[in-house]
């Protein structure tokens, strides 16, 4: 018998109500019992995601032990199930009045879904008034963990109540924390829900209780309260944020929110979200009127944006801006705060083809830090105008260019007095507009085992400068430097198998030798606007140039020896093994230099450059970079990193970083890293890092804190001591973190803090050396790389 009968939108009130206020941030349940608060019922069908998009057009198919009553009202008896696609109804009893649709259920009434299973004693309602009623409710949550009851739920149309309900995603066993309310409302076409006298307990003790909150139970984003964020810290007191979320419309938000500072005073944080088809953006502004540390109002603007113009253009804008040159210092809570000493904003129009790229920007630096002048400020680039080509020619040869024009403009210097306050004397700084253009000509050869690839590049680099900059260097207003650049790249791969203890590697060995040639062109008559040495490094071993940027263009008659040899694994493909070693002869001096200061680099040998990376199991993986100076015979760099992988995702990770400037002799950095998350058991570990810098002889950063896991409730607690300024002041901070899994977190973000600090914190990033945080802008134009 098939009768046109609907199963109960019992999903409606129960699994998109309480649950919905879910974290997203992934969650472990490796804590929690196998067993399941509601096992499968026997006779309904798997969950299916597919059958529950379709359930409206199918039909419902119904079934009994035993058929009675009359045609216009069926009654079934005895192992009573309804199924339509995903769904399935079963009760003891079911009455149906086919003309009036009233219906009632009783006995062992059991429904599910591919979202929920539940149990209730009894349903009754009227199908055609879509009116239910349902009571003595258990439940549990398939689509994700969470399990609960009610009293009751009434139903009508989208509309619905739930009377003494529950929700948690402990175990019934373990009921850890538990969130309970008299009556929640469900609008189900509004998309939220409205909870009245909603109380929080951990265990059997009340510690939240809001008498009216409404909340979203579907993907709508609803305006109301999101979770708060507390702390304490030395520099700001005690610490509390409270966000407001507005959904404004379905394509722009705006979140406000206000955090009390107990040292500071209150100040407005706001984020405003825009999303269209060719585009989006956000722009975030903070104000704190009267800061009580710094008599004084402080604030800060961040606008990033992009919007599509067509299939090749793009026009891109990051923008930011502060009250004062302290604020990084002060808002910061990462050492970011201590280095970030400028403010960069950029606009412009970006192209990209097949063969090309192209665009037209300008920039502005803004000083963010108390000690410096603008003197240490780059120019700003207002406009630059960039474009690279590159081209197959005919079956051999490879052409391209790379060209850009900029005007360098620059602020006037304030100076200050040994306070770092300003004395009123300005300083003007000119500057001017710069031409580069570099065609290049290349023959890519290359076979299974080799590749040689001859270039042929010529640089020509012009200036229109400001009358004041050009008397500073000579008087010459307009200067010019063209020459040609000549490199040979060629390399080798051999490999072979290999066994080492009972496994079958794959043995690399990869020769690279690198020929560069460019005349002597004096340039002491050139503006410095952009351009920079680079850091000698493995990746230096390979540039056609020292210097960033196209005010400088070194000489050079050398020739770089490199080789590599590698250890991959055959049966997954990882590397065991890497070692790299390189270093470069210089046959003739290279008399260009940045400044006067500068030394010459002298015929002879470059210092070797060593990389080694070797995983020696599973769980232990080490590492070192090393500089070797043959000249003076000495050392000047090295770092040495280490990282062991524990059981239950336990992680150490000890670093050691050496560096030499290479100008003065004298060491620039020396510094020490430990971090660990060490698991005691299932349920506590403690977490820690230990930075310290051996040259200052003072911490950097000191992380200690202890974290407790339960099936669904996790606790974090941290305390912090780090340098906050660039004078070598230490800031200590307390932070605490409750996360009820399923439901949300208060307090501070530790997640967050402990991911930057421990290396592999959450496992997911087990790379053996972090990626630089100094990233290229995706406007980067480099004409000193030639394929």
């Amino acid at each position: 018998m098939r009768p046109v009968l609907r199963l109960l939108p019992l999903p409606l009130a129960i699994a998109v109500c309480l649950p919905a206020m879910a974290d997203d941030k992934p969650v472990n349940w490796g804590l929690c019992p196998a067993t399941e608060t509601l096992p499968a019922f026997d006779d309904a069908p798997a969950a299916d995601p597919v059958a529950a998009g379709s359930r409206d057009q199918l039909p419902t198919d119904i079934e009994g032990d035993e058929l009675s009553g009359t045609n216009t009202t069926p009654q079934y008896q005895g192992n009573v199930a309804l199924k339509r696609g995903d769904q399935f109804l079963g009760t003891d009893n079911l009455r149906f009045d086919t003309e009036t649709g009233n219906y009632i259920a009783e006995g062992n009434v059991r429904y599910s879904d591919s979202s929920i299973r539940l149990v209730a004693e009894r349903a009754e309602g009227n199908q055609e008034a879509d009116t239910h009623k349902i009571s003595n409710i258990r439940y549990q949550l398939v689509s994700r963990r969470g399990n609960g009851g009610a009293d009751s739920i009434d139903l009508q149309g989208s509309i619905g109540q739930m009377h003494n309900s529950t929700y948690t995603t402990c175990d019934p066993s373990q009921p850890v924390w538990k969130l309970d309310a008299p009556h929640i409302e469900v609008d189900n076409d509004e998309g939220f829900g409205t909870a009245r006298n909603a109380v929080l307990r951990i265990g059997k003790v009340p510690v939240l209780w809001a008498p009216y909150f409404k909340f979203p139970i579907d993907d709508r984003r609803q305006t109301g309260l999101l979770y708060p964020k507390l702390s304490v810290s030395g520099r700001n007191g005690l610490d509390y944020a409270q966000p407001i979320y507005f959904n404004l419309a379905p394509n722009y938000d705006d979140t406000l929110t206000p955090r009390y500072m107990s040292k500071r005073g209150l100040m407005l944080d706001n984020e405003f979200r825009y999303l269209y088809g060719n585009g989006r953006g956000q722009l975030d502004t903070t104000y704190l009127p009267n800061d009580k540390l710094r008599d004084r109002d402080r604030s800060q603007v961040e606008y990033s944006g992009y919007h599509n113009v067509d299939e090749n253009w793009q026009a891109r804008a990051n923008i930011g801006w502060v009250s004062d040159e302290r604020y990084f210092e002060d808002f910061s809570n990462r050492l970011l705060g201590v280095t970030n000493s400028t403010l960069q904003s950029t606009a412009g129009i970006y192209g990209t083809g097949r063969n090309w790229t192209a665009g037209l920007m300008a920039d502005y630096w803004q000083l963010a830090d108390y000690t410096l002048t603008e003197a240490a400020l780059p120019y700003n680039r207002q406009p630059r105008l960039f474009a690279t080509w590159d081209q197959p020619l005919g079956r051999w040869f490879e052409a391209g260019v790379y060209a850009e024009a900029v005007n360098f403009v620059h602020d006037d210097i304030h100076l200050k007095d040994a306070d770092y306050e300003r004395t009123g004397v300005t300083v003007e700084r000119p500057g001017g507009a710069r031409l580069d253009v570099k065609p290049y000509l290349s023959m890519p050869l290359a076979g299974a085992a080799w590749y040689v690839t001859p270039t042929l590049a010529w640089r020509y680099t012009a200036y229109q400068l400001d009358k004041d900059l050009a008397a500073q260097l000579g008087g010459e207003r307009t200067p010019t430097r063209s020459m040609p650049i000549t490199t040979i790249d060629a390399g080798l791969f051999f490999d072979r198998e290999t066994k080492l203890g009972g496994d079958t590697y794959l043995h690399t060995l990869e020769p690279r030798i690198y020929y560069l040639n460019a005349p002597y062109r004096e340039q002491s008559q050139l503006p410095l606007f952009d351009t920079r040495a680079f850091t000698f490094s493995w990746g230096q071993l390979f540039r056609d140039t020292r210097y960033t940027g196209a005010d400088r263009q070194n000489d050079a008659n050398q020739l770089t020896a490199a080789l590599t040899t590698r250890l991959l694994r055959q049966a997954d493909g990882r590397e065991k093994l890497s070692a790299s070693i390189g270093q470069i002869t210089y046959f003739d001096d290279s008399r260009v230099t940045l400044n006067n200061a500068e030394a010459i680099v002298e015929k002879g040998k470059s210092a070797w450059v060593a990389d080694v990376n070797w995983a020696i199991n599973d769980r232990w993986t080490v590492g070192t970079t090393y500089q070797w100076d043959p000249t003076y015979k000495r050392e000047d760099l090295a770092s040495i990193r280490a990282r062991y992988l524990m059981p239950q995702d336990g992680v150490v990770n000890l670093n050691y970083r050496y560096r030499r400037n290479t100008s003065t002799g004298s060491d620039q950095l020396e510094q020490v890293d430990l971090s660990f998350l060490y698991p005691i058991n299932p349920s506590w570990s403690v977490v820690g890092r230990y930075y310290y810098s051996l040259l200052d002889n003072k911490p950097l950063e000191i992380i200690g804190g202890v974290q407790w896991e339960s099936c669904c409730l996790a606790v974090r607690a941290l305390a912090r001591r780090y340098v906050r300024n660039r004078e070598g002041e230490l800031n200590n901070s307390f932070q605490v973190e409750f996360v009820l899994k399923g439901l949300g977190s208060a307090g501070q973000d530790t997640d967050r803090t402990l991911r930057r600090a421990i290396l592999g914190y959450n496992r997911d990033d087990l790379y053996l050396v972090p990626p630089s945080n100094i990233a290229g802008a995706e406007d980067d134009y480099d004409p000193n790389l030639i394929p």
